[in-house]
């Protein structure tokens, strides 16, 4: 059984990886915004794709600094992804960000001076692969991970646990999230003759 999708919906169909918050410093002033639009690119070494509208402050905090932070918040951060996601830094009153105006707590990055922020699942300390073509056309922008952390309750020896713990989230527009369930194992199945 199969139904037509509207193309300009299509991409729901594949981003139900997780959400992650971009957040970046440059010149005293730092960021984070929500953005369903990432993946990994590759293992060695490590590297990642996240997409950052024009608009975004956060563009020309990532573009100043050459390096961003990938945060991946829990089920628990889920409103908080959305605030975040939901108004531009450019919209709040001077001198104050989106850490301040939500009450949002960060830490330090051990590489890069991007915050961290706290409660995530994960976090990826990325420098800035510059690909001007695919970020000035398509919005595109690589980075190489040179650091990263994740909650030892929620990943421990290079795999996810039980997402009681605290699962990821993935958005899938208009306020609406899936989160992580259950783990399960499973075996190819056998080949017919």
């Amino acid at each position: 059984m199969h139904a037509p999708v509207e193309l300009a919906k299509s991409y729901r169909l594949l981003n139900h990886g997780p959400t992650v918050l971009v957040s970046a410093a440059h010149g005293g002033q730092r960021n984070i915004m929500a953005a369903a639009w990432s993946m990994p690119l590759d293992f060695n070494p490590p590297k990642v794709a996240v997409v950052l509208d024009k608009s975004t402050v956060t563009r020309r905090l990532v573009e100043g600094s050459g390096t961003f932070a990938l945060n991946v918040p829990t089920r628990a951060q889920a409103e908080a992804t959305l605030a975040v996601g939901g108004i531009s830094a450019s919209e709040l009153p001077p001198g104050q960000d989106k850490f301040a105006a939500f009450g949002l707590s960060a830490f330090e990055a051990a590489r890069i001076d991007a915050p961290l922020l706290e409660g995530c699942a994960a976090w990826l300390e990325c420098r800035l692969l510059p690909e001007p073509h695919l970020q000035n056309r398509y919005d595109l922008f690589l980075g190489e991970v040179i650091a990263a952390w994740a909650d030892p309750r929620l990943f421990a020896d290079g795999h996810w646990l039980d997402a009681a713990a605290g699962s990821t989230v993935h958005y899938i527009a208009g306020g609406r999230f899936f989160a992580t369930g259950e783990a399960f194992d499973a075996k190819a199945m056998p080949r017919r003759s």
